[in-house]
């Protein structure tokens, strides 16, 4: 497994220098995120839905010259466009973010997107939101094949596929080898366990997000930098290691407020230390 960190896990810098400092901190890998909109240049704010080929090209020269590769691209516009929509302009708006993300990944040299896979609320039932998903995840899936990039469904705070044995069912149904799951060690730990989900899912498991929780907080606020909450990291690796897993490890951290080198530093040396065995 490798030492990896996304750019969520950084504040207010310029899109080079959080690769910089990544690179000096001794990651392996580096996740961009892709904005929406353009904030600047590419190589100062980083990649939106309007950056071109080239941009990407342009910021994965930059990180393979740091000595970062770029595994994987996350986005997370499927909280704003929940592709579980009632709303059809919201779904289409979500397919095309989908669609140039990975179009995007596909400049980068990534294999993996990450993908929220909408969300379940008062006004979207749960079984409505489990055929939309699939839905649009099936037709995602042409285009993923075509650029050769795999779809990575995270388990995420949206009330939807709640359990190891849903996700298994929800993407298997889709039938596609370019729709896996971005698992995500942190988010499951108010409602099960990391470990178990690991082995359950086995070889679905495209990417893995990696973040600490307190349990006795078991809100938003408990999550906390690794080593410092409540995930059995023991476990979980050895569960990596027996489901094959050997992609990145990727930090998705609340930076410090203040000394980012520092925060980056401590996260890739708890990396070090999880994939290890602590």
């Amino acid at each position: 497994m490798k030492v990896g960190i996304n750019q969520w896990s950084f504040h207010g810098q310029p899109f080079e220098r959080m690769l910089a400092v990544a690179a000096k901190a001794g990651f392996e890998t580096f996740e961009p995120a892709v904005n929406e909109t353009a904030e600047g240049a590419a190589l100062s704010a980083g990649l939106h839905l309007g950056s071109t080929a080239a941009d990407g090209a342009a910021v994965a020269a930059l990180a393979r010259d740091l000595g970062l590769a770029i595994p994987t691209l996350a986005c997370g516009l499927g909280w704003k466009y929940p592709m579980t929509s009632a709303d059809s302009t919201t779904r289409s708006k979500a397919r095309e973010a989908n669609v140039r993300v990975l179009e995007l990944a596909a400049a980068l040299g990534s294999d993996t997107v990450l993908v929220v896979p909408g969300v379940v609320n008062a006004e979207i039932s749960y079984d409505a939101a489990w055929g939309r998903a699939q839905e649009e995840l099936a037709h995602l899936a042409d285009r993923a094949a075509a650029l050769k990039v795999k779809l990575g469904v995270e388990n995420v705070w949206n009330k939807f596929i709640l359990s190891p044995l849903e996700m298994a069912r929800f993407v298997d149904e889709i039938g596609s080898p370019w729709v896996q799951v971005y698992f995500d060690v942190g988010n499951v730990l108010v409602y099960g366990f990391p470990e178990q989900w690991i082995r359950i899912l086995g070889r679905r498991i495209a990417a893995v997000h990696v973040k600490d929780f307190k349990t006795a907080i078991g809100n938003i606020t408990g999550f906390t930098n690794l080593l410092s909450g409540d995930v059995n990291w023991p476990a979980v690796t050895a569960a990596l290691r027996d489901v094959g897993y050997q992609g990145p490890l990727t930090a998705e951290l609340a930076p410090y407020k203040h000394a980012p080198e520092e925060h980056a530093r401590d996260t890739a040396r708890h990396i070090r230390a999880i994939i290890k065995g602590v």
